[in-house]
């Protein structure tokens, strides 16, 4: 049975009171995500399901590649009064509809937080972003770590409570860096790592330890400009648009599973630094939405691409 309480670390009274009046709200609350081959009676069958188990459907979606032939994506968020007491029923009798339409599924309870680490560079904005979301309650999750190749933000997260590891990251030392990371993960249960403008490619190694579970802001409107200095790049290419993605991370750089873009217009006033500053601002939007879209349990992937509920 899932846990009816979630303790979150020491933080500040305010951000323990935001995240508490969260999971309360939450408490009867899951969400049921679904990808399968399409065919008539998928919904029919999950709604009646859930009907039966005496659940109320607050939230549907769904999308098929294809109708006739293709792949069919559901989420569902549902109420069911004292869920705790329900849940292993509840999931166990659920595996004989997956295997009656070849489901591939998960239940997730809301209440549950994600575990969160964020690895910062220098560059703060990306960091601040998600912290101010965090202390105001519109992202729910609890933050287990902050961690940085550099010692900059430690400062910054101090005043709440949140541990902050600096591990340096030369080429000599990469190996023995990530092997520090990937321990820190693990022993802190860390679901969720959001790279905030963090300036250093990850190894296939560490990717490979958390598919679909690593975010990445990258400062360019992807497939554009890959790699660094995206902006130097717009500029000298006289672009018009500029942009930000967020995507999962993958062992191919900058190649993931694109999850929210966004752009802005510039003209030829605008020089590389003018672009850097309105940049700065897109990135931090785009890496909160999706952010908040993964911990809402809102995202499905499939063939490098995704499906956003949002």
């Amino acid at each position: 049975m899932a846990e009816e309480h979630v303790e979150f670390r020491v933080i500040t009274p305010k951000v323990q009171q935001a995240l508490l009046a969260q999971q309360t709200r939450l408490r009867d609350r899951a969400r049921l995500l679904i990808s399968c081959p399409d065919r008539p009676g998928i919904v029919a069958a999950v709604s009646q399901f859930l009907y039966q188990q005496g659940a109320n459907i607050v939230q549907s979606d769904q999308h098929s590649t294809d109708p006739s032939s293709g792949l069919f994506f559901m989420r569902i968020e549902f109420e069911l009064p004292n869920l705790g007491a329900h849940w292993d029923e509840l999931t166990g009798r659920f595996a004989e509809v997956a295997r009656t339409f070849q489901m591939t599924w998960r239940f997730n309870r809301a209440h549950v937080p994600k575990r969160m680490a964020v690895f910062v560079s220098k560059e703060e904005h990306c960091l601040l972003e998600l912290l101010w979301q965090w202390q105001s309650g519109d992202l729910y999750a609890d933050l287990v770590m902050v961690v940085s190749n550099h010692p900059d933000a430690g400062a910054t997260v101090a005043p709440l409570g949140i541990p902050f590891y600096h591990i340096p990251v030369t080429p000599e030392t990469k190996k023995d860096a990530e092997a520090k990371q990937l321990a820190l993960l693990a022993s802190h249960k860390v679901d969720l790592v959001v790279l905030a403008r963090y300036m250093q490619i990850l190894s296939g190694d560490f990717v490979r330890q958390y598919p679909n579970r690593i975010i990445n802001i990258h400062h360019s409107f992807l497939p554009a400009f890959i790699g660094r200095n995206p902006y130097a790049r717009a500029y000298q290419r006289g672009v018009k648009l500029i942009g930000a993605t967020a995507h999962y991370v993958t062992e191919d750089l900058d190649e993931g599973p694109i999850i929210e873009q966004d752009v802005q217009r510039v003209d030829h006033r605008d020089e590389v630094e003018d672009l850097k500053r309105i940049g700065r601002q897109i990135e931090r939007t785009v890496l909160v939405r999706a952010v908040k879209w993964h911990l809402e349990d809102r995202i499905l992937t499939y063939n490098n691409r995704t499906i956003v509920f949002r």
